[in-house]
């Protein structure tokens, strides 16, 4: 009997956004439309398999923005009065739709969905983290982290103790959150440089992921391929990217999302319904925006939005059946016939981000819920696809071969552009002196006992992770909320120098401090002196 692995990987990650400033933030939302869309359908496909006794393993990153928000109080708070609102929403669209049949089951459908949001919500003591740590505990969840702000790696790389504080912070916030160390860790946009392995072995990670490309053009011809984990040479197992998998997944118009009868995501209530109907349930402003109902599905790729067909949630579940069927009997001939070149049983890794399943492709977390309970019955099949964790693989074959990979990313020709590009260059030189600032000061003040020195510089360091987020850069290239990402970039640079300013001056602006501190209060147990010399 062929038997092989299914290692699958979700990354879950949103930029921190938290502003107590205002009642109605438009990009808080973000937050709240991926916890109903994404978090919290995921707990429910993980409760699922456990109450009906499927074996699962799935690997998760949830990085420390996504952590601190999951954690944080007020968005607690505010996230319980938006789903709320859905609730009202769906309660009046279940009520308007009662003599349009082709919509009116897919309006009870998302009442039902909210309604269970809500419940989970509540399950949780509102706060989801406590789901994911339940499953971690179980030994079906294996979460791994990220660098702290999700900085890009190989364009900090001129400043050694920049990234280094990154990924130890990360560590530390990790422990508090979860209660123990991670084991593993998705370097923010799947990125590598050659020596950021000293970096994660000091922080006490024992194994990360790259793109195919960091596998294959390693310094060393691969073995394996990507179809096993190899080692840097200080012991730091990595692993690579399936080709076939992400494509069949990720892609909208090749991959299974892009069925006619899934859920059209572009076609939305907010945008459809009549202004004073609306108007209670989109931005206090008054703009239009998403608000998670939608009533169509994608009916072709070439089909305009003003002529796309009803969507039908039964339908939709019958196809996501045939597509994880599909995947599983795709990934039995890849283990076939790697089988036969391979002297042990071969591992496929399916990278992904989280958010895909559920807010992008809405019928993404029932997929997962199927191939997962296929590989289960697939125990009973001639060739058998396991799903397993990343340690777990280790510990099967703890000998691999040692190689380089050379320094690379994820997305756009994987090699950094879409991260250093016309829109988005001008932001490095100001990093660049940023790093320089917080590392002469964390040097000249590590001794200190100055308690208000202390949280001044912790401030400081806090600032500079979040102005170092890969997501600002990212979503200057791709050209969506543009002039939200240039003024979060500079109002943290900002804050950087003026923190340096006042403690060499001497003279430190308490009530200011206090004030950044309640709009920027992730970390709270972050130490400045991660930016010192060794």
């Amino acid at each position: 009997m062929a038997k092989g692995y299914w290692m699958l990987v979700l990354h879950a990650h949103l930029p921190y956004v938290r502003h107590p400033e205002y009642t109605d933030s438009m990009e808080e939302r973000w937050l709240y439309e991926a916890m109903s869309e994404t978090y919290i359908p995921l707990l429910q496909v993980y409760e699922k398999l456990l109450n009906e006794g499927i074996d699962f393993r799935i690997t998760m990153s949830i990085t420390p923005p996504l952590a601190n928000m999951l954690g944080d109080s007020l968005l607690q708070e505010r996230y319980e009065k938006h789903i709320q609102k859905l609730v009202e929403l769906a309660e009046k669209e279940v009520y308007r739709t009662r003599w349009l049949p082709e919509f009116h089951d897919t309006a009870k459908m998302y009442l039902q969905h909210f309604r269970d949001c809500l419940n989970v919500f509540y399950k949780y003591n509102r706060n989801l983290l406590n789901g994911f740590k339940m499953f971690q505990d179980l030994g079906k969840l294996e979460i791994i982290t990220c660098s702290a702000t999700h900085g890009y790696a190989p364009l900090m790389e001129t400043y050694h103790n920049a990234v280094r504080a990154q990924y130890l912070v990360a560590k530390r916030d990790y422990e508090r959150v979860f209660g123990k160390s991670p084991r593993g860790i998705w370097n923010a946009e799947c990125a590598y440089y050659p020596g950021l392995e000293e970096i994660i072995k000091e922080a006490g990670i024992r194994f990360f992921f790259v793109d195919t490309h960091g596998v294959l053009y390693a310094d060393k011809r691969p073995k394996y391929g990507v179809f096993a984990p190899m080692y840097t040479r200080n012991g730091i197992a990595y692993f690579g990217r399936d080709v076939e998998t992400s494509k069949s997944v990720w892609s909208a118009k090749e991959g299974y999302p892009g069925d006619p009868w899934y859920r059209e995501f572009y076609r939305d209530l907010g945008y459809d319904a009549d202004y004073d109907y609306i108007r209670p349930y989109i931005h206090e402003s008054g703009i239009r925006i998403m608000t998670g109902i939608k009533y169509y599905r994608i009916t072709g790729s070439d089909t305009p939005l003003d002529r796309k067909e009803p969507y039908n949630y039964s339908k939709a579940m019958e196809r996501v059946w045939e597509h994880a069927g599909n995947f599983i009997f795709n990934r039995q001939k890849q283990i076939e016939y790697l089988s036969s070149m391979m002297d042990r049983e071969p591992l496929i890794v399916s990278m992904y981000d989280a958010e895909l399943f559920g807010h992008w492709w809405f019928e993404g977390p029932q997929f997962i819920y199927a191939v997962a309970k296929k590989c289960w019955e697939s125990r009973n099949w001639d060739t058998q696809v396991e799903m397993i964790l990343p340690m777990e693989y280790l510990q099967k074959y703890p000998k691999n071969q040692v190689a380089t990979p050379p320094m690379c990313s994820w997305g756009y020709k994987g090699y950094n552009e879409f991260w250093l590009s016309g829109p988005n260059d001008w932001i490095y030189r100001h990093l660049h002196k940023a790093d320089e600032k917080m590392i002469e000061m964390a040097n000249k003040f590590k001794n200190t006992n100055n308690k208000l020195i202390e949280r001044a510089l912790n401030q400081m360091a806090r600032e500079l992770l979040l102005a170092q987020s890969s997501d600002w850069a990212f979503i200057m290239r791709t050209g969506t909320t543009v002039e939200y990402a240039v003024k979060r970039t500079k109002d943290h640079i900002n804050r950087v120098f003026k923190i340096y300013d006042m403690v060499n001056s001497g003279n430190i602006d308490i009530d200011w401090l206090k004030y950044i501190e309640y709009l920027d209060n992730i970390f709270p147990e972050i130490d400045f002196r991660y930016y010192a010399d060794k």
